[in-house]
């Protein structure tokens, strides 16, 4: 028997396009069919997938799915929780609070997101800044407190925890800068460098990081970066780093002060920031041994450039590390409906992953009727955005497409080979950790399309309308 509780939220999910069939099979075969479509309403809704035909050869020009080419392994999808976007949900009733990030975070009754990524100190979308240790001089970090966290950021995070379930959910950390202290400029926005002689007491302040969210919150961090956009002059909070400056600074300081602490378990991912310049900072980080043993991997934003083909360069030098999506959005505030915005995310998860791009992590989960809060006016758009005034939540096309990977490519997914096709048509596909077969298509014209599907050994006569996208899945057999 369900609760009233559960019911309430399922109803929820009904009016906002998430029907109770979205989450069961559509037809009795073994292939099930969700679509997202501009001009018909559904929204990550179950339609009848077509019947499929067992043995029967491709037709020249099909989309054809092949599980024996195997690539990288999908470590999961999710979305920043940041100061802001917990404040936002603050605002509304606590039922409807928790029923976004069930929306989000629940494998069942939402669109299955594992991951979240947090700020170390204060980020632009926080209410104002701060850091975890404001007294000046404080080289052993007596100071240390994750006090300015617990009124907003905590709740979402452990919420959050909750919704997914400890055992799925990873948290990965990003300082977007030091304390001002430790900073050239004495001051933590307006770009500035970390001082040389506060190096270790920087590296010790990932450290105290890591152990007080465990010791004090019992969330264990799964993943760090070193610094959030370290080529970037912003006037919010940022440093600098250059390539080598980085690299020095996880050999000689961050890397071995988190071995010396039993941390090595914590991934750690350098760069995390723009594709235009990854394999400078994969070539500077990776390509010294002695700092590349400390890093898992490297973090990607998709600002600026759209050479995908960036992170396959990077993957042939380095094949051992993997490449982290750490943040995209749609900048200059929100723009609620854009359906553009919701096939920029799929085109960017589609390019990104077919070059060995191993998860996914969205900006900020929730933002307000602004694009905020944001204490420099750096507003930008979110999938979900809440009026504070009315309280009304409204899932833009960005929830839904983003769940067209999220729900159904499980963390321990590979990406798998996806060729052919028609032409205006782009595609991706994965095989679960199960055996079942996940193939996304995107068609971003104004005309339906028709094409084959040939995977698995089935073929399946498809047709995608306009500006829609559709999930095929094959159970596992």
């Amino acid at each position: 028997m369900h609760s009233a509780r559960s019911n309430m939220l399922r109803g929820a999910l009904v009016t906002a396009g998430l029907s109770l069939t979205t989450m069961s099979s559509a037809v009795a075969s073994s292939w099930t069919l969700h679509e997202t479509a501009r001009d018909s309403g559904h929204r990550l809704t179950a339609v009848a997938a077509p019947a499929p035909v067992a043995g029967r050869p491709a037709p020249s020009g099909a989309l054809a799915v092949d599980a024996t080419q195997r690539y990288q392994e999908i470590v999961g999808f999710g979305g920043a929780l940041t100061e802001s976007s917990a404040w936002v949900l603050a605002q509304l009733p606590p039922d409807k609070r928790l029923e976004v990030i069930r929306r989000y975070y629940d494998a069942k009754d939402g669109i299955g997101y594992t991951i979240a990524r947090t700020h170390i100190n204060s980020c632009d979308f926080s209410l104002n800044m701060w850091s975890l240790d404001d007294v000046s001089g404080d080289y052993d970090l007596h100071h240390f407190t994750l006090e300015p966290m617990r009124r907003w950021v905590m709740p979402l995070l452990h919420d959050a925890r909750k919704a997914a379930g400890a055992e799925r959910f990873r948290l990965l950390a990003s300082p977007w800068s030091p304390p001002y202290w430790m900073k050239t400029n004495f001051r933590m926005d307006d770009g500035g460098s970390l001082r040389r002689e506060y190096a270790p007491a920087w590296a010790h302040f990932f450290v105290k990081f890591v152990q007080a969210m465990e010791k004090e919150e019992k969330l264990p961090v799964w993943a760090l970066t070193v610094q959030n956009e370290p080529e970037a002059h912003q006037t919010w909070e940022s440093c600098l780093y250059t390539p080598e400056q980085e690299r020095d600074f996880v050999r000689d300081h961050l890397g071995p002060a988190l071995e010396r602490a039993g941390l090595s378990d914590v991934k750690l991912l350098g760069w995390d920031h723009n594709r235009d310049r990854i394999e400078a900072r994969a070539d500077a980080m990776l390509g010294d041994p002695a700092a590349a043993k400390y890093l898992w991997g490297l973090g990607l934003h998709w600002y600026v450039s759209d050479d995908y083909a960036a992170s396959s360069r990077v993957h042939a030098k380095f094949p051992d590390k993997p490449i982290l999506f750490t943040e995209g959005c749609f900048e200059g505030g929100q723009s609620m409906g854009a359906w553009e915005h919701g096939e920029g995310y799929a085109k960017q998860m589609i390019g990104d992953m077919s070059h060995w791009v191993a998860g996914y992590i969205d900006w900020n989960i929730v933002l307000d009727q602004r694009g905020g809060p944001n204490h420099v006016g750096n507003f930008c758009d979110a999938p979900v955005i809440v009026d504070t005034t009315t309280k009304e939540i409204r899932y833009g096309p960005s929830f839904y497409y983003i769940g067209h990977f999220s729900r159904f490519v499980l963390p321990g997914a590979h990406r798998i080979a996806s060729n052919g096709g028609p032409t205006g048509l782009q595609s991706i596909a994965f095989r679960n950790a199960d055996g079942s077969l996940v193939a996304i298509v995107l068609n971003t014209t104004d005309a339906a399309v028709g094409f084959t599907l040939a995977a698995g050994g089935d073929t399946l006569a498809c047709s995608i309308p306009a500006r829609s996208i559709h999930t095929y899945v094959r159970a596992a057999k």
